[in-house]
């Protein structure tokens, strides 16, 4: 990296809290860039591999990745391929001594941010970093990161911070947006998030459940109506969309709206205008739609149930919700964070759970996602007794299975027999055959079925073994 006379504190503030991930195999190199970045205000990881970088990312996201492009094993744009698989939205910046034009040329045309050829002056890369971190913020790369926009969502799910990293870009503007996700895992949460982030923040958020409002009241609730627009219009009613002035409206559960709705709803949302029952004059309206579904809309609009235009409309940009058991080093935290909620809702005393109770609930298969977990972690705090929340009072509000996760050491052995056990029903207990198949000698293969207690003549098909399970033998 060449000197200039720039001072990295001219860009201090441009770095506020920002985290780097550095990655190059040259360890003087690593050091410098180090040295640097974290001079220039930037938090900054460093790692010599594209699989410590990979690591790395399993354990925090950064902001911005710079990478060398020679590197040991999986070179840079292969390192690029992979982060842009697992993390989108992430911008990465390549390093290299040995830049050439056709380079420069596949590594942007692949969705790498920037590329710069060593040596570069230290300025140069500052300016690409801080331009790279003004894409994920709507304040711009000289403001600090303000994060009460997602005060509601409690997640350290790389998965999450990069979904909620697309939240934050796709709220500055007004383009619709389509949530899907299974029920219960916060699509209503993670709407309103992206109200607080955009400019409509000052404005309503409304939500309404297209799925749980009969047909015949939808539209009076969605547009509203005129006084005597039907038998019970005793007075004027203004719809949802117009409350919703200015600011957000979400359509949750929009693939269960019916079909003739559908068709009303296009209208409003090509003339930006309403029509309330029983009224001929349209109501202009300014707002920014967010819809929600668990549905397979796809599979909806090829059955005929949801058109295919207001399919287009509402889905110009699509956010999908994890399942809880996709982040599951997120229940932990969600726990304690809805226990200290309820603890005091329901004034009572909480140090949080004991260590196999909480155990209990990330192994959980937890069907009903976040909606569920906080059913559990309410239905065990209004009947613990004492400050610190049992194993036994998990068990009984879950109700559902656990996910079994075995050691190492306990899943070796597993396969081991399950394997053996298969290669002698194959050979219907034939020694030297299913030891020629595990392509061991057959001294070792009886070892191996001395050692998980299997006896080969009860898979022989005279012995009255055959298609059963063995019996372990002492």
């Amino acid at each position: 990296m060449a000197d200039t006379a720039s001072s990295p504190q001219a860009v201090t503030t441009t770095a506020r809290r920002a985290r780097l991930l550095v990655v190059d195999d040259d360890a003087d190199m690593l050091r410098l860039l180090s040295m640097r970045l974290g001079a220039a205000g930037y938090q900054v990881s460093a790692v010599g591999s594209a699989e410590a970088a990979l690591a790395q990312l399993d354990i925090e996201r950064p902001q911005v990745v710079v990478s060398d492009v020679r590197l040991p094993g999986r070179d840079g744009l292969a390192l690029f391929d992979d982060i842009r698989a697992r993390h989108p939205s992430l911008p990465v910046i390549l390093l290299t001594a040995h830049g050439t034009i056709p380079d420069a040329v596949e590594a942007t045309s692949r969705g790498v941010f920037s590329y710069l050829t060593k040596p570069f002056e230290a300025r140069e890369l500052l300016e690409k970093i801080g331009q790279a971190l003004a894409l994920g913020s709507s304040e711009g790369p000289s403001e600090p990161v303000d994060e009460a926009w997602r005060s509601e969502i409690v997640s350290r799910s790389s998965r999450m911070a990069d979904l909620l990293a697309e939240a934050r870009m796709v709220a500055r503007s007004d383009a619709s947006v389509l949530l899907r996700g299974d029920s219960g895992t916060g699509k209503e949460v993670l709407a309103r998030a992206i109200h607080k982030a955009s400019r409509r923040a000052g404005k309503p958020f409304i939500a309404v459940n297209c799925g749980a409002i009969p047909e015949a009241l939808l539209e009076s609730e969605l547009f509203g109506h005129v006084k005597g627009a039907f038998t019970d219009a005793v007075a004027h009613h203004k719809g949802l969309f117009q409350a919703a002035d200015g600011g957000t409206l979400l359509l949750d559960e929009i693939g269960d709206m019916p079909p003739a709705l559908q068709v009303k709803l296009l209208r409003v949302l090509q003339e930006r205008a309403v029509r309330p029952l029983g009224s001929s004059q349209s109501i202009p309206v300014d707002v920014r739609i967010v819809s929600a579904t668990h549905r397979d809309l796809e599979a909806a609009m090829a059955q005929g149930q949801f058109r295919e235009d207001l399919y287009y409309r509402l889905n110009v940009v699509t956010l999908t919700l994890p399942t809880l058991a996709e982040r599951r080093e997120d229940i932990a935290l969600l726990a304690n964070h809805f226990l200290a909620k309820l603890a005091a809702k329901y004034g009572k005393r909480s140090s949080g759970f004991a260590p196999e109770a909480l155990k209990a609930l990330t192994l959980a298969s937890w069907p009903g996602n976040v909606r569920q977990l906080y059913n559990v972690v309410e239905q065990v705090c209004a009947l613990a007794t004492t400050p610190l929340v049992s194993l036994a009072l998990v068990q009984r509000a879950l109700r559902t299975p656990a996910v079994e996760v075995l050691s190492y050491a306990e899943a070796k052995q597993r396969f081991e027999r399950d394997y053996l056990v298969g290669l002698l029903k194959m050979t219907d207990g034939n020694v030297a055959d299913a030891a020629r198949l595990a392509e061991r000698n057959r001294t070792e293969f009886y070892r191996l079925l001395q050692k998980h207690a299997l006896t080969p003549g009860l898979f022989k098909n005279d012995g009255g073994g055959a298609g059963t399970e063995p019996v372990a033998t002492e």
